[in-house]
C-alpha cells in the first residue's frame, strides 16, 4: 500500500466515525424525546373534564343572571362572535352587551343541553348545543311587555391551557327559533 492510500483510508476512517457519532448522539436525542414524552403524558379524559368544567361555570353564571367570576374564564384577547356579529373582546362584550343584557331577564334557562370536547393539547374544541328560555322583565317605561323567548342554539368554543388551567379564546353562538312540526 502506498502512502496517498494510506492517508485517504485513515481520513475516511476519520470521517466515517464522525458520522458514527452523529447518529448516536441523535439516537440518544430522539430516546430522551421519547422519554419526555411518556413522563409528560396527558389525560385526554381528565383534559375534557376540566374543559367541560370551565363550560359548565360559564353556563351557571349566566343562569344566575350573572357575570361574576367570568371574565377569568376567557384570555384578555379572547373574541365573541353572536348571531352572525363580532362583538369584539369577551371584556367589551361583557360591558357593552351581556352584562347590561342580564338585567332585563327575570329568567335565564339553558335545556335539552349537550357538549362535545375535542382536546389536542395545549387546545380544546366545544360544540354546544342547547335550548334557551328567557323570560323577559316588563319595563314600562321603554314599553317592553314582559314576554318569553325559547330559541334553539348551538355554540363553538376554542379554549387553550394556559399556566395550567384552561382558558376561552374564541366563541361563536347562534340560535333560531324552534321549529314547529307540521299537523
Amino acid at each position: 500500500m502506498n502512502i496517498k492510500s494510506v492517508v485517504f483510508l485513515f481520513v475516511a476512517m476519520i470521517a466515517l466515525s464522525s458520522c458514527n457519532n452523529k447518529q448516536e448522539e441523535k439516537i440518544e436525542e430522539v430516546a430522551t424525546l421519547k422519554n419526555a414524552n411518556v413522563e409528560t403524558k396527558t389525560d385526554i379524559n381528565a383534559e375534557k373534564e376540566q374543559v367541560k368544567q370551565v363550560m359548565k361555570s360559564y353556563k351557571d353564571a349566566i343562569q344566575n343572571l350573572t357575570t361574576e367570576g367570568t371574565l377569568e374564564l376567557f384570555t384578555k384577547e379572547a373574541t365573541v362572535f353572536e348571531s352572525g356579529g363580532s362583538e369584539g373582546t369577551y371584556a367589551n362584550y361583557l360591558d357593552h352587551h351581556l352584562g347590561p343584557e342580564l338585567e332585563h331577564f327575570n329568567s335565564f334557562i339553558f335545556s335539552d343541553y349537550t357538549v362535545d370536547v375535542e382536546v389536542e393539547m395545549p387546545f380544546a374544541f366545544v360544540t354546544e348545543t342547547y335550548i334557551y328560555t328567557i323570560d323577559i322583565k316588563e319595563n314600562k317605561e321603554k314599553g317592553i311587555a314582559p314576554r318569553i323567548i325559547k330559541k334553539k342554539g348551538v355554540a363553538t368554543t376554542d379554549l387553550k391551557k394556559i399556566d395550567g388551567k384552561w382558558k376561552i379564546t374564541k366563541t361563536h353562538s347562534s340560535s333560531r327559533n324552534i321549529r314547529k312540526p307540521p299537523h
